[in-house]
């Protein structure tokens, strides 16, 4: 038998249905809020404060809105409280349009409560204390200023923060008040610490080092019975990271046990891998394709002793290096080192085959890498040659030399973060000379410059400066291999022109180096995303002798990404008013910024 079909029963459709068609006509889209009469920060404050804004994008009903709406003035008054406005008058507009609601709100913020006293006390003993002193400073130069309460709480707790770092590890902040006049539109601000003792450092205990006691003494900034000092702490963690002897470095005070002024210092350690391996293919347009193989032993025994060896084969250079150190006992990260390079270079000007044995000692001083040392440099060279020409050549100078000299380098980096520099600089000074040295072919001495600068500016935006200086001293210039001689052009020169390309000419017009060198070099780069960049550059400079200095000039654009093995930059330079040079170079550098 077929059943017939079951009606809907006109009752339960009405119930189901009436709840729907009330929503329907009380729901609306939402809430679009407008804010005069101010502008950023206060705005923004103003927006984030007002609860309106909360249904931009969420429905909400009528009566929600023009509930919202009448707290709305109250709520931009204490929203402009804490920028120091205590007499806003707020009022606005309601209305509908379509299914949203139309809020705007006209403010007219009055005049700021400026800051009439400053009422600062601090122990003497802390406010010696050169950082402290300053944060202290900050503090006492808001008076006459306007009210700002975040200023206000970022001073104060900088002080704080000052105090704690440097050894006042139980000051206390007992008074702290912002006493405001409303009808004088004045502020008085009062605050009060009790620093307490000042506390110096205890016991300095090592754990999991895999050198023999005493050993890592060298990295130590400070010493038992010193005043504690947050700032010598960071300086511990990042020398024995740089190191490269551990994998993990934790420098931690043990704070909660610290009594009677004193607080003991525990560094936890574990060993990094021993032996590292590196090699692989690479490129570079001032060496040509290449690959290069390393192996390093960051320690060979519990004394520390480091042996790194580097083999690399490029198209226009060829090396083999090794390098023996060993750290001394005593504070400044003294070492003494030793080591081995021979290099065959082939360059667009000369060619050379040299050894070099060098043996300096080098150690942290007042801020500085400083090394002192002697090399002793040894082999052929030929300077002027172009390409495979043969080597009799008119205008090709042949030399063969023995060099026996002093080096002293100072170097000094400084950086928020080495991957990527946003605020940074380095240093390299050196000097070298064969002066009182029987063993060499010719006296000579030199001294060199060489400097960076980099800054971040309107957001994702690079300024970098850099300069390079140099002169040389020399009985026979003829005796000194192309690497002791000044040449410019090229990735870190001037871009535009070929790696060592240009400088002072012998008469049959072949660039053979110049005694002196004056480079200087802009460049701006704008980022589009964290690791994608495009440059724009201007270099100048030149090799020359004596006072005849014609720079040459080469700009272009760039690329830059940075890449999971670093600063990837690949540039396309151009001469510039150089009518005997056309045509575009391209270089390419892989490496950190400074």
């Amino acid at each position: 038998m077929r059943r017939s079909p079951r009606r809907p029963n006109p009752l339960l459709l009405q119930m189901l249905v009436l709840p729907l068609l009330l929503v329907a006509g009380v729901a609306h889209a939402g809430v679009k809020l407008a804010v005069d009469g101010i502008g950023d920060p206060l705005r923004n404050a103003v927006v984030s404060a007002v609860e309106l804004s909360q249904y931009g994008h969420r429905e909400i009903s009528d009566a929600q809105a023009r509930r919202l709406y009448e707290r709305a003035p109250e709520q931009v008054k204490v929203a402009l409280e804490p920028y120091g406005y205590y007499e806003a008058t707020v009022t606005g507009d309601l209305r509908q349009v379509g299914k949203d609601w139309q809020v705007t709100l006209h403010v007219q913020p009055g005049e700021p409560v400026r800051i009439a006293t400053v009422d600062l006390q601090l122990d003497q003993s802390a406010s010696e204390i050169a950082p402290i002193h300053r944060a202290a400073q900050a503090i006492r130069r808001l008076k006459g200023r306007q009210l700002n309460h975040g200023e206000y709480e970022a001073a104060r707790d900088a002080l704080s923060a000052q105090l704690t770092a440097n050894g006042f590890l139980d000051a206390r902040l007992v008074t702290h008040r912002v006493e405001v006049s409303r009808a004088e539109r004045r502020a008085a601000i009062k605050l009060a610490w009790q620093a307490g003792p000042r506390y110096r450092y205890g016991h300095i205990v090592f754990d999991g080092s895999q050198f023999r006691p005493g050993f890592l003494d060298r990295y130590l900034p400070f010493k038992s019975g010193d005043y504690f000092s947050q700032d010598q702490l960071l300086q511990l963690q990042q020398a024995l990271n740089s190191a490269d002897y551990f994998a993990v470095v934790n420098v931690l005070p043990d704070v909660d046990q610290a009594k009677d002024g004193v607080v003991d210092i525990g560094v936890q350690l574990a060993p990094a891998k021993q032996t590292i391996y590196t090699g692989g293919p690479f490129i570079g347009t001032d060496t040509g394709f290449g690959v290069r193989g390393g192996v390093e032993r960051r320690w060979i025994n519990r004394r520390g002793h480091k042996w790194k060896n580097e083999l690399l084969l490029a198209q226009r250079l060829k090396m083999l290096s090794t390098l023996y150190s060993i750290p001394m006992p005593g504070p400044h990260q003294r070492s003494f080192n030793f080591g081995a390079n021979y290099r065959d270079a082939n360059t667009s000007t000369s060619q050379s085959r040299t050894l070099e044995l060098v043996a300096n000692e080098s150690r942290q001083w007042r801020g500085w890498t400083r090394t002192l040392g002697v090399h002793a440099l040894s082999g052929t060279f030929t300077v002027g040659k172009i390409g495979n020409e043969p080597d009799n050549t008119p205008g090709v100078d042949h030399g063969n030399s023995t060099l026996v000299f002093a080096e002293a380098a100072l170097i000094r980096k400084r950086a928020d973060n080495f991957a990527f520099v946003r605020r940074g600089w380095s240093l390299t000074l050196a000097a070298r000379s064969t002066a009182g040295s029987a063993l060499s072919d010719t006296r000579f001495s030199q001294i060199t410059a060489d400097a960076k600068w980099i800054r971040a500016f309107a957001g994702n935006n690079r300024l970098i400066v850099r300069g390079s200086a140099g002169m040389i001293w020399t009985g026979d210039f003829a005796a000194l291999p192309p690497q002791l001689r000044f040449f410019a052009g090229g990735a870190s020169s001037v871009r535009g022109y070929g790696f060592e390309s240009i400088g002072p000419r012998n008469s049959y017009d072949r660039v053979i180096g110049g005694h002196n060198l004056l480079i200087g070099s802009t460049e701006v780069e704008h980022y589009f995303t964290r690791k994608w960049g495009v440059a724009a550059f201007v270099d100048a400079g030149n090799a020359f002798n004596g006072t005849d200095y014609r720079p040459k000039i080469g700009a272009g654009l760039g690329v830059r990404w940075l890449s999971p093995v670093g600063m990837i930059r690949v540039d396309l330079g151009a001469p510039i008013h150089d009518p005997q040079r056309h045509g575009i170079e391209l270089h390419l550098v892989i490496g950190p910024d400074l």
